[in-house]
């Protein structure tokens, strides 16, 4: 399909007006009428060719208005037909919404108002909660972010695409959700990132793959003697919520010699330890404080980290898909643990650096070879739970970890990743890149 960018303008007047090096940039004669797709709308009008220069299309008032598109602007133009033009692409961020005091995105407003000004220019991108949509219509309510601050809202149609940005967990267990969800597949409007991966869900998609190998050990569920057998192969253990996100909930056990063991955990923002003097004191205890919670855990292996500082280091890979449907990595953001905690979370005191400096810190003349290698397994990590998984992915935060021989181990895989990592100076490249990515790999998504 032959595809330009293009000048959208909205006059007086009537019918369709496209310039004649438009029409000869997209393969199309001269028909004296011309079908135009928005979405899910698409309406034929009478065509009038001009001589403007450049790539311009000019629709009138009404005809904007049935079309439903939402403003005059800069987008892309692609033939469907022998005589359609698509506008868009019409891409929707699908998102938990509230209207108390104001339209609201919660915690990722800012998020949204970067992906959107992404797509400036080269699409028509909005946010959207479930109950904007009018199915019987094929309508959605947008909310486009305005200069001043604050949203404004137009009716649109159905989009090309859907980028899934749900923020709750539990809003997309909602049984409604998954029904909701299955009705843009059957419309044939492609929607990517599903849900929220559970910890227990990456185990399984890989656990038959080659790629296994980077997972560590791992246990759903449980049983005291699985979490002893476990202690004593590897003298450490991590207990973690299959659900659980930002390091909540987690516990670090460990084995010392001559009988001792630590629990290590994070309690109302301190960071606690509890000594004891056998495995059976430790484990029972923690399952009778746990007991109504542990089915829902995970017991993984725990992994000698590379450190600095003597603080453990690990690493959030953000992958997203680009305009190829090829995996990259977008940006790459180290994470030193703080003194005393058992995760590298910013919110445990936990400490972003400078990538490069950690890899020159900890692998000297080799940090350039060691780090072509965490990004290439990485990328094959992406693909490997894509193959394995029955829906679209276009965007996967891993955290990583390099142990002190040099393996390279996934310690999560996250569909909706937190950007904290971008917050380092160094990320600030990454930031743009990842935006970028989204956008573009929408428009291979939606064929333009």
């Amino acid at each position: 399909m032959s595809s330009a960018n293009c000048s959208i303008q909205i006059a007086p007047g009537h019918g369709i007006r496209i310039s004649s090096l438009l029409l000869k940039t997209l393969g199309i004669g001269k028909p004296h009428q011309i079908s135009l797709k928005f979405g899910s709308k698409l309406v034929t009008s009478d065509l009038v060719l001009t001589h403007r220069q450049g790539h311009s299309l000019r629709l009138s008032s009404a005809l904007s208005n049935e079309l439903k598109l939402p403003h005059a602007g800069k987008c892309l133009v692609t033939k469907r037909g022998d005589n359609e033009i698509q506008i868009g692409p019409l891409i929707g961020i699908l998102a938990g919404r509230t209207e108390h005091g104001g339209i609201s995105f919660g915690g990722m407003s800012g998020f949204f108002r970067q992906q959107i000004s992404a797509g400036k220019g080269k699409s028509y991108c909005f946010a959207f909660s479930p109950k904007d949509v009018n199915w019987e219509k094929e309508t959605v309510t947008g909310y486009f972010p305005q200069k001043t601050g604050g949203w404004i809202r137009r009716k649109l149609p159905l989009p090309d695409v859907v980028y899934n940005r749900m923020q709750s967990r539990q809003a997309e267990r909602v049984t409604s959700m998954g029904s909701f969800k299955e009705r843009f597949l059957r419309r044939s409007i492609p929607l990517f990132n599903w849900s929220f991966f559970d910890k227990s869900d990456v185990y399984k998609l890989l656990v038959d793959d080659p790629l296994a190998k980077h997972i560590p050990e791992s246990h759903l569920s449980p049983t005291l003697n699985t979490m002893k057998e476990m202690l004593n192969k590897y003298g450490t253990l991590y207990l973690k919520p299959s659900g659980g996100s930002l390091g909540v909930g987690i516990y670090k056990l460990i084995r010392h010699r001559e009988h001792r063991y630590t629990v290590r955990y994070r309690y109302r923002g301190q960071n606690r330890v509890v000594h004891y003097t056998s495995a059976n004191r430790m484990l029972n205890m923690l399952m009778k404080h746990q007991r109504s919670r542990f089915h829902q855990y995970i017991a993984q292996q725990g992994i000698d980290l590379i450190q600095v500082d003597s603080c453990p280091v690990d690493f959030r890979f953000h992958m997203t898909k680009d305009g190829e449907d090829q995996w990259v990595v977008a940006a790459i953001g180290a994470k030193k643990a703080g003194k005393g905690s058992i995760t590298t979370h910013v919110a445990s005191g936990g400490k972003l650096l400078s990538t490069e400096q950690v890899f020159r810190q900890a692998f000297g003349g080799d940090a350039s070879q060691m780090l072509r290698k965490v990004r290439s397994t990485a990328v094959d990590l992406a693909r490997a739970i894509e193959r394995n998984y029955p829906y679209l992915l276009g965007e996967i935060g891993f955290d990583l970890g390099i142990d002190r021989s040099g393996k390279v181990w996934m310690f999560e895989a996250n569909a909706k990743p937190g950007r904290s990592i971008f917050k380092h100076p160094t990320a600030k490249s990454g930031e743009r890149a990842s935006l970028d990515n989204l956008i573009d790999y929408c428009k291979y998504l939606s064929k333009f």
